[in-house]
């Protein structure tokens, strides 16, 4: 086997990147780099009526936004290009050709009627029809009619795929890096197209051929291709090529674990399965992406590596780097991993722990300023020290710290009822006129906080009932951060006149 690691993560521009193919991408990334080796991009759009116009482009910016950059591939070049199937289409048809010559694939000139006629038969007979080694003697192909028929055929130009000849009654085996030793016996598997009628290879030879051609040393690919393997296994002996190592990867489930994770799952639930947002040109339909939806590229990424995967530890937060070196396919596990939403939601609060203040703040202020405030570049870097740890993203700063752009205009009802009682508003008023005696200076919040802890009990108040009254006349709710941490930052002025408003606002 080719000595250097050389993988390659394959997808076809049929529209928008699924974070299932997300994950298949980043374990190759990650055992290439792990390993000193290449991480190639190939597009496989052999398949030209799914097509989508803008896919190729998506799959692209998805993956530079993540951060996982490839070392050859379509965008990038190498010296074993072209990276797109479809520009590598002269090439297929000759290796389709030395199987036939090889006597491990044969002509098919079946139109599909005739097929859908045998399928309909079988169905009447609740069967199911196979094109195989049991009934290519019954149909129409190089294998049952005449060399001269079957030259005559193609002379006159009748249209024809290239199939593949499983033997009768073999054992076909190779090993899996997750699954262990794998065995099926060829009588049970159909007769797959290889080449199309249009010119075009099937994925099967395609994907084959080109990972011959690119050296490719491991196929990491996810377990809906494990049916496929013994036909590839089968196709790399017929051609007398050593094959790759394979790893069939398990399926990201959906929440309840029920089945695969899809894009349906996360319309119901309203979370993206997606890493951008995807405008669909034909139904205009926008799917959320997690780029749009506020998540950070790293914590996307750090979710992704631990489904389905551990490093044998409690750990939970890994760098791309230490991802890079703990990871090993022997960890990965044979069963679906299901997703978790909140434990999504939990990675980017992680991840937005990190950021610095300053670097929040920026973008904080922009999305100020487009509301109409101007406020400084400290001010808005102190909220943020304060109010970070409450968000799990960077859109929520704004609902955890509106009160320190804004006066309140209206007092949230329920805590309204709880917390203003009759003779609050002239309790509040005593407290401001005693508020107002402390010297505004830096230090006033921590003067305004000491002075209520020893006033609230001296009056035999309620020490929970005016504190959060206060909280309620300043932010409008009984939510906030510390409440001498609002005074410090609002200064005595704005927040005297905020109480003294709400007294006469309430009025009880």
């Amino acid at each position: 086997m080719n000595s250097k690691v050389r993988v390659r993560f394959a997808p076809s521009p049929t529209g928008p990147l699924h974070i299932g193919g997300v994950r298949t991408a980043l374990y190759n990334y990650l055992f290439a780099k792990q390993n000193n080796g290449d991480f190639l991009l190939r597009i496989e759009d052999t398949d030209q009526t799914r097509f989508v116009p803008g896919a190729e482009e998506y799959i692209i910016e998805s993956f530079k936004w993540l951060g996982l950059n490839f070392d050859e591939g379509v965008g990038v070049g190498g010296e074993y290009g072209p990276y797109k199937q479809s520009e590598r289409k002269s090439i297929y048809k000759d290796y389709a050709l030395l199987l036939v010559e090889k006597g491990k694939a044969y002509y098919a000139f079946d139109s599909a009627e005739e097929l859908a006629e045998k399928r309909s038969e079988a169905e009447k007979n609740k069967t199911t029809f196979q094109y195989d080694c049991n009934t290519r003697q019954g149909l129409k192909n190089s294998l049952s009619l005449s060399k001269e028929e079957t030259q005559r055929l193609i002379e006159e130009g009748e249209p024809f795929v290239i199939r593949f000849k499983f033997e009768q009654n073999e054992q076909i085996e190779f090993d899996d890096l997750i699954r262990g030793h794998i065995s099926v016996n060829s009588s049970l598997l159909d007769d797959k197209v290889l080449y199309k009628s249009d010119g075009m290879p099937t994925y099967h030879l395609a994907n084959i051929v080109d990972d011959h051609l690119m050296k490719i040393s491991h196929v990491i690919r996810g377990e809906e291709w494990l049916p496929s393997c013994p036909l590839h296994v089968s196709l790399y002996r017929a051609f007398e090529w050593e094959a790759p190592l394979f790893a069939h990867l398990p399926l990201i489930l959906k929440p309840d674990g029920k089945g695969k994770l899809s894009k349906r799952d996360g319309d119901r639930l309203g979370f993206p399965v997606f890493p951008l947002e995807w405008h669909d040109s034909k139904t205009n339909e926008i799917s959320s992406g997690y780029r749009e939806s506020g998540y950070l590229p790293e914590a996307v990424v750090n979710m992704l590596a631990l489904l389905g995967w551990n490093d044998g530890t409690e750990q939970e937060l890994f760098s791309l780097q230490e991802l890079v070196e703990k990871f090993s396919i022997e960890r990965i596990s044979k069963h679906g991993a299901k997703f978790d939403m909140e434990k999504a939601k939990w990675f980017n609060h992680q991840y937005l722990q990190k950021l610095s203040n300053n670097s929040l703040a920026q973008g904080y202020q922009k999305e100020l300023e487009a509301k109409g405030y101007e406020v400084s570049f400290d001010f808005v870097e102190k909220v943020v020290e304060l109010v970070k740890e409450r968000c799990s993203f960077a859109k929520e700063l704004w609902q955890n710290s509106d009160y320190f752009f804004e006066r309140p205009t209206q007092y949230e009802e329920k805590a309204l009822k709880k917390r203003w009682k009759e003779g609050t508003s002239q309790r509040m008023n005593d407290i401001v006129a005693e508020l107002n005696k402390i010297e505004d200076d830096a230090l006033w919040g921590e003067k305004a906080e000491a002075f209520l802890m020893e006033y609230i009990p001296k009056n035999e108040l309620n020490m929970g009932q005016i504190m959060n009254s206060i909280r309620l006349a300043i932010v409008g709710d009984t939510k906030g951060v510390n409440m001498v941490e609002i005074f410090k930052l609002l200064g005595k002025k704005e927040s005297l006149e905020r109480i003294q408003i709400a007294s006469e606002k309430i009025n009880l």
